[in-house]
């Protein structure tokens, strides 16, 4: 079963907000530093927002839902982080491209990206949902592609001037292994992989890093687009039999890749429940 899984008591997860609001942080390092966090209204996105904050980033959270997004923003600004709410589709190039404009505007270049927003919508293939094909290849492919774009000539600027400049992408354990009715969005999370390596190619020698991020089950918004019940079903099995990591933890590594010393790239990190095989 592919990584994301909403567990609807996230917040019992003793886990769940271990990296919220740290004082004296172990990611000192990235204090000063200007990030773009994509899919931050919920899960992955949004803790990843916050503890990058709560370590001293300025961080522009992107998503879609505009009132998810400033309560998030509000949250860490309450932290005494420092955050911009930018509401943005990354499956619309304009859109991308105003967020950007808007973004260096407020906080200037751009340092570290994490492209992190994504949809999962499984279903059989002989189904032919061309719709949900496409929204997967435009959300977790080409979005990632256009956020990319966006940002290249910030990320190598910071380089050429000394600073640390990161691109995180995060894909999932479904990009390696595969599951029976997920075979579109494995192949999207695939690409992201190996566009992930491809990339360290052409940023590395010119000291941005890549790094790929792949999550096993976690706790995320993810598993409430799926619309097939059997389906549904199973991933609840799974939470039920391997248990899943909380969406802090993955924030957690994303952190902690990103706070190296600047010539040290973690390029790609797998990340699983310890009972997950």
């Amino acid at each position: 079963m592919p990584h994301e899984k909403q567990n609807e008591k996230q917040n019992e997860n003793p886990g769940a907000n271990r990296y919220e609001n740290r004082i004296g942080t172990p990611y000192a390092s990235l204090a000063g530093r200007t990030a773009v966090v994509t899919g931050a209204a919920s899960g992955i996105g949004a803790a990843t927002a916050a503890l990058l904050a709560a370590s001293g980033a300025r961080v522009a959270l992107l998503a879609r839902r505009g009132d998810r997004l400033e309560s998030v923003a509000e949250k860490i600004r309450a932290d005494g982080g420092e955050a911009l709410a930018v509401v943005a589709d990354v499956t619309d190039d304009a859109s991308v491209d105003a967020a950007a404009a808007r973004i260096r505007d407020a906080y200037g270049s751009v340092d570290l990206v994490v492209n992190n927003a994504g949809v999962m919508l499984p279903n059989p293939v002989d189904d032919g949902r061309i719709d949900e094909w496409r929204r997967m290849l435009d959300t977790n492919v080409t979005g990632v592609l256009r956020v990319i774009r966006a940002f290249t000539g910030d990320l190598v600027g910071a380089a050429a001037e000394g600073r640390g400049a990161d691109l995180v992408n995060v894909s999932s354990i479904g990009a390696h292994i595969t599951f029976p009715n997920y075979a579109v969005y494995g192949a999207t999370k695939a690409a992201v992989t190996y566009l992930s390596q491809s990339l360290r190619t052409e940023f590395g020698p010119r000291d941005v890093r890549v790094t790929n991020v792949e999550p096993g089950l976690t706790e995320t918004e993810l598993a409430t687009h799926l619309d097939n019940a059997e389906l549904s079903g199973q991933l609840d099995g799974m939470l039920d039999t391997i248990g899943a990591l909380s969406s802090a933890e993955i924030a957690d590594v994303v952190a902690y890749v990103t706070s190296r010393p600047r010539h040290v790239n973690l390029r790609q990190i797998m990340v699983l429940p310890t009972r997950q095989a």
